[in-house]
């Protein structure tokens, strides 16, 4: 059973920055795209940034492209998301997911993923 589980998350000051990690197991990711969504409330799950667990493609919402960065340590399964210039709106629940669809090119959407992480909280305050 594939079990992603994220840490990182918290209260930070804007301008100021946060790492995610979602640890997965259960299955090879080789073939797989991991990613990252948020929520805030009384909103939809929106698209944050996504990467191949092989050869490392990236994607990137427009509302994080040059403050966010995800990246795959290989070695420990290990998903990260590094949020710089952290802006009030970026305050949700974000949640980290995986996909194995290999039809999909770009893999920015929720019902394009199988497996999600239970969520850690954001806050960033002005």
């Amino acid at each position: 059973q594939v079990q992603l589980v994220e840490s990182g998350g918290g209260l930070v000051q804007a301008g100021g920055s946060l790492r995610l990690s979602c640890a997965a197991s259960g299955r090879t990711f080789s073939n797989s795209y991991m990613g990252w969504f948020r929520q805030a409330p009384g909103k939809e799950r929106q698209f944050v940034a996504a990467i191949r667990w092989t050869g490392g493609r990236t994607y990137y919402a427009d509302s994080v492209k040059g403050r966010f960065t995800i990246s795959i340590d290989n070695a420990n399964n290990t998903v990260y998301l590094q949020m710089n210039s952290l802006k009030p709106e970026d305050t949700a629940v974000y949640y980290c997911a995986t996909g194995f669809n290999t039809r999909i090119a770009f893999p920015t959407t929720p019902n394009q993923y199988d497996y999600w992480g239970q969520g850690t909280q954001v806050t960033v305050s002005s």
